[in-house]
């Protein structure tokens, strides 16, 4: 894969690349009307799905940084978006152009006023992986592997107008009205920036090792402060395959089982013991190592759950409160999904919106096991998302609503039960991070 000499910085650069990108998104428009003069809507949909995926990614993966950072959290989304957006976007989850060996000699000269060879005993110039905000290089020192995360420039710089640039579309896209709405952007920007502090990453990521390293079937790396910088991270190099290669050719239901266990066990003890939260779970942060144990990598992204959230979001999980119309409706105003000054047509219709999709999406915890290869299930949550995506009365509603920790830790939630789905695990005890 080719490497990047240079990343787009400013403001200008940023903007005139997503320009760019509009342009031939605008292009691929003509051509589908064309399409449809000689073939089906379907295979004209397809076509179209097909250009813009590759367009818009190939502009973000160039732009790196919070740009990329949104394809990466867009393609957890399975149930919203084409397939063609879903595998385009997970390339950004570990493979993406690396920067060329001058930037990352320039990097660790500004950081550490050495280059690489001056502090490992072996570095390898060319990245091992690389994704939205930063790479991986290989590296040893004293008989022992590393792996050198070293973050692109300008990412931290970047993101206030990057996020200023995508406001206006996601403002038209979900509806957003009302004076609060900068809540949920303020959300975003304030944990985008806190993932590009990386002295915060290695606090964070040995609190989190310290915390979980008990619990069964996972492994995690060691970090390395005095190697360590605002943008240079190392660890020990973890040795497994990428979730997503695992599950692709994984045919030991035994084996899917102890994974998924332990992913479940890993979250809900996060969630619930913890009060924090590994809120990035996309499978390029996961390996499966040769001994069938769980690697969890990059703490970048963590999320803290307060009381005042938890206890009404998980009150909620329990089907006798959804059941129960005077308590699911107290709730739902201390989540801040119904407000006083909704109409009556707005309170009827999120009411009855959010107790469907309550209703079904906290099924797991409704029975002491549960089985994440069902695809009734998941065929059910497709559905639900795909029929109010298409809803002419909810563009009408006012779409500013929800605490601003929705956004993280339905994220959260979201991307847990894709990596289950995909793992294919069975028979998961739902509460069985309670015994450690």
């Amino acid at each position: 894969m080719k490497s990047l000499d240079s990343i787009p910085t400013s403001k200008i650069q940023r903007a005139s690349k997503l320009i760019q990108t509009g342009a031939k998104v605008g292009v691929n428009y003509l051509k589908y009307y064309g399409d449809k003069l000689t073939k089906t809507e379907e295979e004209a949909k397809e076509s179209l799905n097909l250009s813009n995926a590759e367009d818009i990614y190939d502009g973000l993966k160039q732009m790196k940084g919070s740009a990329l950072k949104v394809a990466q959290m867009l393609s957890m989304e399975k149930s919203i978006l084409p397939r063609a957006y879903v595998e385009k976007f997970s390339l950004s989850q570990f493979s993406v152009p690396p920067l060329s060996a001058p930037l990352v000699l320039k990097t660790f000269k500004k950081y550490f006023g050495k280059n690489p060879n001056e502090i490992f005993d072996t570095f390898n110039l060319e990245s091992i992986n690389a994704a939205s905000i930063g790479q991986v290089h290989q590296a040893e020192l004293n008989g022992k592997k590393l792996a050198v995360k070293i973050q692109y420039p300008g990412v931290a710089d970047s993101i206030s107008s990057d996020l200023a640039l995508v406001k206006p579309i996601a403002i038209k896209m979900f509806n957003i009205k009302g004076k609060d709405s900068d809540k949920y952007f303020k959300e975003v920007e304030y944990k985008l920036i806190e993932e590009t502090d990386y002295i915060n990453e290695v606090k964070q990521s040995k609190e989190v090792v310290q915390a979980c390293k008990h619990l069964p079937n996972l492994l995690f790396p060691n970090y390395y402060e005095e190697w360590s910088s605002e943008r240079i991270i190392t660890m020990d190099w973890m040795i497994g395959k990428h979730l997503s290669e695992f599950t692709a050719v994984n045919n030991n239901q035994e084996l899917a089982n102890t994974i998924g266990q332990g992913l479940w066990d890993f979250y809900m003890y996060q969630m619930h013991t913890i009060k924090k939260v590994h809120a990035d779970p996309h499978p390029g942060n996961f390996l499966v190592s040769d001994e069938g144990k769980l690697i969890v990598l990059d703490f970048g992204c963590m999320k803290e759950v307060p009381d005042d959230f938890y206890v009404p979001y998980f009150d909620l999980a329990k089907k006798e409160n959804i059941n129960n119309p005077v308590f699911f409706e107290e709730k739902l105003y201390e989540l801040e999904i119904l407000k006083p000054e909704d109409t009556k047509e707005e309170k009827i219709f999120f009411s009855k919106l959010f107790h469907e999709m309550l209703s079904l999406f906290t099924q797991p915890f409704h029975n002491e096991t549960f089985d994440f290869s069902d695809e009734t299930f998941f065929g059910k949550i497709a559905e639900l998302g795909e029929r109010y995506s298409k809803s002419t009365e909810i563009r009408n509603m006012n779409g500013n609503r929800g605490s601003k920790h929705f956004i993280y830790i339905n994220r959260t939630f979201f991307g847990l039960y894709n990596l289950m789905h995909d793992i294919k695990a069975k028979d998961i005890k739902i509460n069985n991070f309670l015994n450690y």
